[in-house]
C-alpha cells in the first residue's frame, strides 16, 4: 500500500512531535542532580522528607520562587524517614525531618550533613466529636491511655474529670495514627516516654511504633492523611501538626501540661515551650520533651532542614545558601498565619552561623 507523501510527511512530523515532549517531559523529571547548562535556566532543587513542616515549606518555596529569577523548589512531603533515607542515597539535594538525624544516619552520608532549624510546631490532638462541648480538655493520664488503648469511650471517667460540667457523649473513641516513618510520631512519643513510664517501656520512641493491636486504632499516613481521616471519622482523634488543623479548621484539645495548667495550642503557648530551653548544642538538636512552665505548650519541637555539607555543583551550593537565608530571615513573618512557631532570634542567629558549614 502506498502512502501519500504528504502525508508521509504528517506522521513523520507527528512522531517526531511526540518524541520531542517525552524528552522535554523526561528532562523535567529527572535527576535533582542535573543542572542545565543554559545561562536561561534555572536550577532545580530537589527535597522531600517531613510532612509535619509542608504547608509552611511549600508556601516558603512558593514566595521564594517568585522573588528569584534562578532558582526553583520542589518538595516532596513524604515523611521524615522517607526524606532521611533520599538523602543518605544522594537522590535529593536536601532533605526535612522532624526526628534529627541519629549518628548512624549521618554516618551513611559521604558529603556530610548539616541539621538546620527552620521552624517549629506544635504537635496536637484533633478531634471529631459530634454533639460534644465546645472545649475538650484532656489530662496527661487521659491522653496516655487514650493511645494506649485504655481509654475507648469518649465519656470515660478519666475525660470526664477533666471537662467538669460537660456533657460528653456516649460515643466510642477511633484512634487516628501514622502508618508511615514518621518525625510526628518520633515527637510524640518523644513525649509520650517523658510523662508516661508504662508508654516508655512498652513504645518508646521512634519514628514509627508498634501500636496497640486494637480494633479502634486505625492507620493513614502522613499529617494530612491523618487530618482527613479525623474529619471523616465521627468519635475520631489523631494527632498532627497545629497548621494542619487550623487549614481545616478542626477542634484540638486543650492538653494539661507539666505544670499542671491546661493549655491551647496557641503561638504563645509555643514560644513559652521553646523558651523554656536555655542549652543549645552546636548541632543544633534540640528536644523540648516535657516543657517546664504554667504556660506552656506541652507538645512542641523544632523541625530541621537536612543540608549536604558538600555540594560539588556550585549553582546548588548558592541556591541552598539563598534559600536558608530567605527562610530564616523573610520567611519567619508568616509562620505564625499558618500555625507555625517562627524561630527565636537567638536561633536564628546560630542558624545562619552554622550555613557557613555548607560548601
Amino acid at each position: 500500500m502506498k502512502i501519500d507523501p504528504m502525508r508521509r510527511l504528517v506522521l513523520s512530523l507527528l512522531v517526531l512531535s511526540c518524541a520531542f515532549v517525552a524528552g522535554c517531559a523526561k528532562n523535567e523529571s529527572g535527576s535533582p542532580s542535573s543542572s542545565s547548562g543554559s545561562s536561561a535556566a534555572r536550577t532545580k532543587l530537589q527535597g522531600s522528607g517531613a510532612s509535619f513542616p509542608a504547608p509552611l515549606y511549600l508556601r516558603w518555596f512558593k514566595d521564594y520562587e517568585k522573588e528569584s529569577s534562578t532558582v526553583y523548589v520542589d518538595y516532596q512531603a513524604k515523611g521524615s524517614g522517607a526524606g532521611i533515607q533520599d538523602l543518605i542515597n544522594e537522590t535529593v539535594d536536601f532533605a526535612a525531618s522532624d526526628a534529627a538525624m541519629t549518628a548512624e544516619e549521618i554516618a551513611k552520608v559521604k558529603n556530610g550533613v548539616v541539621m538546620l532549624p527552620m521552624t517549629a510546631g506544635k504537635v496536637v490532638l484533633a478531634y471529631n466529636l459530634p454533639n460534644g462541648p465546645a472545649e475538650v480538655k484532656l489530662s496527661r493520664e487521659a491522653y496516655c491511655k487514650i493511645l494506649m488503648g485504655e481509654i475507648t469511650k469518649w465519656n470515660d471517667p478519666v475525660i470526664a474529670a477533666c471537662n467538669s460540667g460537660a456533657t460528653l457523649p456516649d460515643v466510642a473513641i477511633t484512634v487516628v495514627v501514622r502508618s508511615d516513618s514518621s518525625g510526628t510520631t518520633h515527637v510524640f512519643s518523644t513525649h509520650l516516654s517523658a510523662v508516661n513510664p508504662q508508654w516508655k517501656e512498652k513504645y518508646g520512641i521512634n519514628k514509627t511504633i508498634n501500636w496497640p493491636n486494637v480494633s479502634h486504632l486505625v492507620k493513614a499516613p502522613k499529617n494530612d492523611g491523618v487530618m482527613a481521616l479525623v474529619k471523616q471519622t465521627p468519635g475520631a482523634i489523631g494527632y498532627v501538626e497545629y497548621g494542619f488543623a487550623l487549614q481545616t479548621k478542626q477542634p484540638v484539645a486543650t492538653l494539661e501540661n507539666q505544670s499542671g495548667s491546661y493549655v491551647k495550642p496557641t503561638t504563645q503557648s509555643g514560644q513559652a515551650s521553646l523558651a523554656s530551653v536555655t542549652d543549645v548544642p552546636e548541632d543544633l538538636v534540640v528536644w523540648i520533651a516535657d516543657p517546664v512552665g504554667a504556660d506552656c505548650y506541652p507538645i512542641v519541637s523544632y523541625t530541621w532542614l537536612l543540608c549536604y555539607q558538600k555540594y560539588s555543583d556550585p549553582a546548588k551550593l548558592k541556591a541552598v545558601h539563598n534559600l536558608v537565608d530567605y527562610c530564616v530571615g523573610e520567611g519567619q513573618s508568616i509562620s505564625e498565619s499558618i500555625g507555625y512557631i517562627p524561630l527565636p532570634p537567638s536561633m536564628i542567629e546560630k542558624v545562619r552561623a552554622a550555613t557557613a558549614k555548607i560548601q
